[in-house]
């Protein structure tokens, strides 16, 4: 308080004298003004010095709690973007992550929400899920979109060793061409289709069988087929149905007779 009365006592007097001798002293005033503002500053900035410096601790450690509160917000936003600028999948799309398979029915700047599809038979489990943004930037994400119409389905049938199943292989095979028949074209063209989208050669359309066995000795006979989604599970009873009686006709052939 005294400094300012003291400059105002300074800043009069100036202005009394450049009266007197008809001189412009604003300039000089003005400068005045500054300059006891600055030092005034200065003066409080050294006096608080200890409690400024206590404040910006706080708000320092105010702001890292803040961040730690938040963070896994944070996280989501920034997969929220990374999701957008990339464009893994859209509203619709079904997709896999850890282990997870299902239809994005919402996603938001949190969370995308899927509507859990069984992987074995594409039908919805009328399950859904709230998958957080985060846990898109650490998980690899499969779109499995094409899945919706065509699926190339394999399953495996295990048998004992007791025959040759390569007797009855080409019959599994004309089974599982005569059930493709009916959407051999179509399937044909989508095929085609998904390998221009992807830029990959997959499997199919035409079915195939593979014999193989496991670490138990049992013969493994799988069936890999290209078809449309919801007939998948049909198509595969058929064929096991086939396989199966297959299996017990030739296996009845050369049991030995029952004796009487």
């Amino acid at each position: 308080m005294i400094v300012l009365f003291n400059r105002e006592l300074i800043i009069k007097a100036l202005r009394n004298r450049a009266k007197r001798k008809k001189k412009d002293k604003r300039s000089t005033i003005s400068t005045l003004r500054n300059l006891t503002n600055f030092l005034l500053f200065i003066v409080i900035f050294l006096i608080w010095s200890g409690e400024i410096q206590s404040f910006a601790l706080s708000i320092a450690a105010f702001m890292v709690a803040i961040v730690l509160a938040t963070r896994e917000y944070i996280q989501c936003l920034l997969g929220f973007i990374y999701i957008s600028s990339t464009r893994a999948f859209a509203v619709g799309d079904w997709i896999q992550i850890d282990g997870v398979f299902g239809e994005v029915a919402n996603r938001d700047w949190l969370k995308v929400n899927l509507l859990e599809v069984d992987e074995r038979g594409y039908a919805y489990t009328g399950k859904s899920l709230s998958i957080p943004n985060n846990q898109f930037v650490t998980h690899a994400v499969k779109n499995l979109n094409y899945l919706r119409r065509y699926a190339n389905h394999s399953f495996s049938v295990t048998l004992p060793p007791k025959l040759n199943v390569f007797l009855f292989k080409d019959k599994i095979l004309e089974k599982a061409n005569e059930y493709c028949e009916p959407f051999n074209e179509v399937a044909h063209r989508y095929s085609v289709l998904i390998e221009k989208r992807l830029e990959v050669t997959i499997s199919g359309p035409e079915p195939d069988l593979q014999i193989a066995t496991n670490e138990y000795g049992n013969l493994v006979v799988s069936i890999t087929i290209f078809c449309p989604t919801e007939l998948a599970i049909e198509i595969e009873q058929k064929l096991t149905k086939d396989l199966m009686e297959c299996w017990y006709t030739a296996e009845k052939q050369i049991s030995p007779p029952v004796a009487p």
